[in-house]
């Protein structure tokens, strides 16, 4: 049976310089290249080559050339050849670029990090994770490595289909599921439907993340802020203006850290349902409650008039980059149709990952641990602020993974400009106020307690502490 390049011993790829064809001609131009790879330390000391009858079908040569070649690097010590070992790159000093200085810390730079919106990342259940991948891995189709479909592997739909109903109140069905890489694709893909559908103005909260107002302006859309008073989020405004579509983020307002009132919440959906408009619900970290009982999604009280985006971030890490979007039935399939001509970026094996981490239990057994441990931390916060900055009122705190330090008028700029002299970063307020929004500035910190790793958490709460008024 004739051999075939594609099954012979490892690969391995050289430059030939033109030489004639002769066996003497295409001799030297192997063996100087060969010489060259091994000067050049890309074959490493002790690297096998391949026999020289692959090499031969590989190059398209005579094996006896490939022969001859390797005998004369024998002879002149680049290589060894020994019965049962093959042919090596001889062992030699090779001289190696000099290792990297360690990376220092910039100046001034930050040793702990209070920012908000990112979990302990040291406590990804590792161990947990791989157990699952492995178990996924095993009993994973074939198909599962193709392209698949743009809403992302059934095995996790269906998985998420039955948590979300359990744990957050999501009328959920597996074919109106939609896996995309995070929050941010999942908006970006939202707001190209909505404007294909003739939308150009989106109201938002008057606090949130510019990031979102920002993707949205690329989708060609406008944001309105709502009003925010002492109730929070105020839904009177709604109906004002051409918008027919909502931003909020009903569960926890980001960052100011309440629910939305429960009439304001039934007043979002009477209006979604008579104004014909779309709310987008960020439930962007439901899973972290304290003092009070979960606050159910807002998208079971109208799955029609409601999408659902929730993500992985918060609870295991935004590397993974997995979210979620539980589509309403009118829209469905155009989201489908516009996520299927972006970049899907969601991993298949990943995705599988994740739905035997959940259908395990695994991923309720880690989320009800991590609750446990940042409320340790939300309860140390508001002890050290009590011993040591008692003028310093912490809000927002009965769930999630960050705090809003309320702090005395004119002095927020002031703080944040001391916390970078103790090189610890934090977050004014101020940078979270949609630049249209016309309440009254705050001075405040939001300050992310669950960003730490563990062996910095107490030192990070130290230096917020001696930047405090």
């Amino acid at each position: 049976m004739e051999d075939s390049w594609a099954t012979l011993g490892v690969d391995l790829h050289l430059e030939m310089a033109g030489e004639a064809a002769t066996h003497s001609g295409v001799r030297k131009g192997l063996t100087d290249a060969l010489r060259e790879a091994v000067r050049g330390g890309r074959l490493a000391p002790g690297t096998r080559l391949p026999s020289s009858r692959s090499l031969a079908v590989d190059l398209g040569i005579a094996r006896n050339t490939v022969a001859d070649a390797y005998a004369d690097l024998v002879a002149e010590g680049w290589l060894t050849a020994r019965q049962g070992s093959g042919t090596r790159v001889a062992e030699r000093a090779v001289p190696r670029p000099a290792a990297p200085a360690p990376r220092r810390r910039a100046a001034g730079g930050p040793t702990y990090d209070l920012m908000p919106g990112t979990p302990d990342l040291g406590s990804f259940p590792r161990a947990a994770w791989l157990k699952a991948a492995r178990r996924a891995m095993a009993a994973a189709p074939n198909d599962a490595l193709g392209y698949g479909d743009p809403r992302g592997r059934i095995e996790l739909r269906t998985a998420l289909a039955d948590y979300l109903s359990r744990a957050r109140g999501v009328h959920a069905d597996p074919d109106r599921i939609v896996i995309c890489a995070g929050f941010a694709q999942g908006l970006s893909v939202l707001g190209g439907v909505l404007r294909a559908r003739g939308l150009r103005e989106m109201t938002v909260e008057s606090y949130g993340l510019d990031v979102h107002w920002n993707l949205l302006k690329r989708a060609g859309l406008r944001t309105r802020p709502l009003p925010f008073d002492e109730l929070g989020t105020s839904t009177e405004e709604l109906g004002s203006g051409r918008a027919r579509a909502a931003l909020l983020t009903p569960a926890h307002q980001f960052p100011m850290g309440d629910p939305l009132h429960p009439d304001r919440r039934a007043a979002a959906v009477d209006w979604a349902r008579s104004a014909g408009g779309l709310i987008l619900e960020d439930d962007y970290d439901g899973e972290f409650r304290y003092d009070r009982q979960p606050v159910g999604a807002l998208q079971g009280l109208d799955p029609d008039r409601v999408v659902y985006l929730g993500t992985a971030s918060k609870s295991l890490a935004p590397g993974l980059r997995l979210g979620w979007m539980v589509l309403p039935a009118p829209i469905a399939a155009e989201v489908v149709e516009a996520k299927s001509g972006a970049e899907w970026a969601c991993g298949a094996l990943d995705q599988l990952t994740l739905a035997e981490f959940i259908t395990s239990g695994a991923y309720d057994r880690h989320v009800r641990g991590a609750r446990l441990r940042y409320r340790r931390r939300r309860d140390q916060l508001v002890a050290a602020l009590a011993a040591r900055a008692p003028e310093v009122r912490a809000t927002g705190i009965a769930a999630g993974l960050h705090a809003v330090l309320e702090l005395p008028p004119g002095t927020e700029r002031s703080v944040v400009q001391a916390a970078s002299w103790q090189r610890l970063a934090v977050q004014g307020l101020s940078t979270f106020r949609h630049p249209a929004a016309r309440v009254p500035g705050r001075d405040a910190l939001v300050v992310g307690y669950g960003t730490p790793p563990d062996h910095a958490w107490a030192g990070a709460l130290d230096a917020l502490c001696r930047v405090l008024p």
